[in-house]
């Protein structure tokens, strides 16, 4: 079956958002080296709220309705409080490269997430592929950690789901409110109760430049901008068809990690990604092949 002009425009706008994210792993490393992780995790989404806020009203938008509040409080549990907070926690203990690959995990957690909130039904297929995608993630963490019991790995899946909650129940709204209007009164719902954490950890010591900048990034672009992009694409494409738009992420957090930190990609580390990669695009595949 061919995709629909809006399908492929909402492939490309979910690949502008992807393109953002992917270096946020880098950045919160980045961020990480004079700022602590409560506060990354509290502040950036307190910064992002503060523009957020102000695009709201300059541009005079509606309230949303009680229903949509609802909504929009899963969106802010989701990707402004549990994903901004956890991955800073998890970033702590795994390099950007392990947490990237790691985080192969998140389309088939959209996938699982759009099925129960926004009724998408992919068929057995998808998830057959995306299980042994899954499954090459965690022999991953374990070749790396030894354990999956490790702190940052299960901060980082915890991350992963609240990631994929937020996604999908925003990819589902943006449909009817619009992407960045999603995105933007999540925000500004979730910053009361980050003020109070962002402030008690402000930095005490001297942070370098590059600090800032990390947590700049992961404020304006990682937690705002990009998911201007990303749920426009959702609402275009449908959220499970979009998650897997997220795997081409594993290879530009990668590539990112070693372009701004140094840190070096084994050969067996691109092996597992492709192995997340190939497994999940092959349900992809075939799903398609199906619907012919």
């Amino acid at each position: 079956m061919m995709a629909s002009s809006q399908e492929r425009a909402g492939l490309v706008w979910a690949l502008l958002g992807v393109v953002a994210f992917s270096l946020t792993f880098p950045a919160l490393r980045i961020a990480l080296q004079g700022l602590p992780p409560t506060f990354i995790g509290t502040g950036r989404a307190v910064l992002a709220a503060l523009f957020a806020g102000m695009l709201l009203l300059t541009t005079h938008q509606p309230w949303p309705t009680r229903r949509q509040w609802l909504a929009l409080t899963r969106v802010t549990l989701g990707v402004v409080i549990g994903f901004s907070w956890l991955s800073a926690e998890a970033l702590v203990h795994l390099s950007a490269v392990q947490a990237g690959v790691m985080a192969g995990l998140l389309p088939l957690a959209t996938a699982v997430a759009g099925a129960w909130l926004a009724g998408e039904r992919p068929p057995r297929a998808f998830w057959i592929a995306a299980l042994c995608g899954s499954l090459g993630v965690i022999a991953f963490a374990l070749s790396r950690g030894g354990t999956l019991l490790g702190a940052g790995n299960w901060a980082l899946f915890a991350a992963v789901a609240c990631a994929a909650l937020g996604y999908a129940e925003g990819g589902r709204l943006a449909r009817e409110l619009g992407g960045w209007q999603v995105i933007s009164w999540a925000l500004v719902l979730g910053a009361p109760l980050l003020v109070i954490p962002a402030v008690l950890n402000w930095p005490q010591q001297s942070v370098p430049l590059s600090a800032w900048i990390g947590f700049l990034y992961l404020a304006l672009v990682s937690q705002w901008l990009g998911f201007f992009a990303w749920y426009r694409g959702m609402a275009l494409a449908g959220v499970t068809r979009t998650s897997q738009v997220q795997l081409l992420q594993v290879f530009f957090t990668l590539l990112a990690a070693w372009a701004l930190l140094g840190e070096p990609v084994a050969w067996s580390t691109w092996l597992f990604a492709l192995w997340v990669v190939a497994a999940v695009a092959a349900g992809r595949h075939i799903a398609a092949l199906r619907k012919t």
